[in-house]
């Protein structure tokens, strides 16, 4: 599958190019230092998945108006601000192999920083002169603090529902991959059918990846994941491939995992424990299954679009989603 990935990559060179020199262009602070923190997050090694999809949504749909790139960049500012944020809540150390803005500038201008891009992000939505589009950002930006409200809120705590954990992903991550492909499909002015379609491919897209992302934490190795691994679990945060195990497992192995957990400074050996134990109740494969499924409605979502290299690309970006390995 990684043969897939460079294959995406062939194909949307000139787009990605073109969206970093864009992000570049329309950060447009008042300090050098917000645009040193700013840079820290924002070009550190970003796949730029959100972005492109706007413009690949935008581009199914037959829009040339020139205005895409630009407009793209609301979502990966918008990204960039919560994962300031999140970091900070998170009392994380490393984002993207680096440490996290925080730990070099301090909690006060972080935040401050992830604030700024916040409003960056509406200002350029407000620039496209549509009201619907700039609802759907302020949708994205109230979900997504919700949902890492709802996560605070349930942190460590051990009875963290798969219904739950559903709805947790689906603010703070599903939502802002639907608005992304909904505002591509928005600025095209296309069919209601069309909006409808980009969106639940969208969203089907963003629950997958995060589940894929959660995998990725019983996995990879720091280099390749870029952040400790773990580091969900020593920061609280239960997730699908946990909670599915500990609700199949009996009482003693159900026993053993939450006092792996619990511990939060569990050894490399412990983790170990606690993968086998994931394993042994199929965690894992319950979660990755549950992904090709999202996968699945994903794809499905764009039938109503014509055969065309765009919707090729879409495809394989949601076929890759489920092999990705950071």
């Amino acid at each position: 599958m990684s043969d897939l990935k460079y294959k995406i990559l062939a194909r949307v060179k000139k787009d990605l190019e073109d969206i970093e020199v864009a992000l570049e262009q329309n950060l447009n602070p008042h300090l050098d230092l917000v645009s040193q923190i700013a840079g820290h997050i924002l070009f550190s090694g970003g796949k730029r998945l959100r972005p492109l999809l706007m413009v690949l949504s935008a581009r199914i749909c037959g829009y040339d108006a020139g205005y895409d790139k630009v407009f793209s960049t609301i979502f990966e500012y918008l990204h960039a601000a919560t994962l300031l944020h999140d970091d900070l809540v998170d009392e994380a150390t490393l984002r993207r192999g680096k440490p996290v803005a925080n730990s070099i500038w301090g909690n006060p201008i972080a935040v401050l920083v992830g604030d700024f891009l916040l409003a960056r992000s509406l200002a350029i939505a407000a620039e496209t002169k549509r009201p619907d589009l700039i609802k759907v950002v302020s949708n994205i930006t109230e979900n997504m603090s919700q949902g890492e409200i709802h996560q605070l809120m349930r942190k460590g705590h051990l009875d963290l529902t798969e219904a739950e954990y559903m709805e947790i992903i689906e603010r703070k991550t599903a939502v802002l991959f639907r608005g992304t492909c909904r505002s591509g499909a928005l600025i095209a002015d296309v069919p209601l059918k069309k909006v409808i379609a980009l969106s639940d491919y969208g969203f089907n897209l963003g629950m997958a990846f995060q589940m894929v992302d959660d995998l990725l934490d019983y996995s990879s190795d720091t280099d390749v994941l870029g952040k400790e691994v773990g580091a969900d679990l020593k920061e609280g945060k239960l997730t699908l491939p946990v909670i599915y195990s500990l609700e199949s497992a009996v009482p003693k192995d159900r026993a053993l995992m939450e006092n792996i957990i619990r511990s939060r400074n569990f050894s490399i050996n412990d983790f170990k424990i606690l993968i086998k134990m994931i394993d042994k109740y199929g965690g894992r494969t319950y979660t990755q299954n549950l992904a090709a499924d999202y996968v699945r409605h994903a794809k499905e979502g764009l039938g109503v679009f014509n055969n065309t290299e765009t919707k090729e690309t879409l495809l394989m970006i949601a076929d890759y989603t489920l092999s990705r390995k950071f």
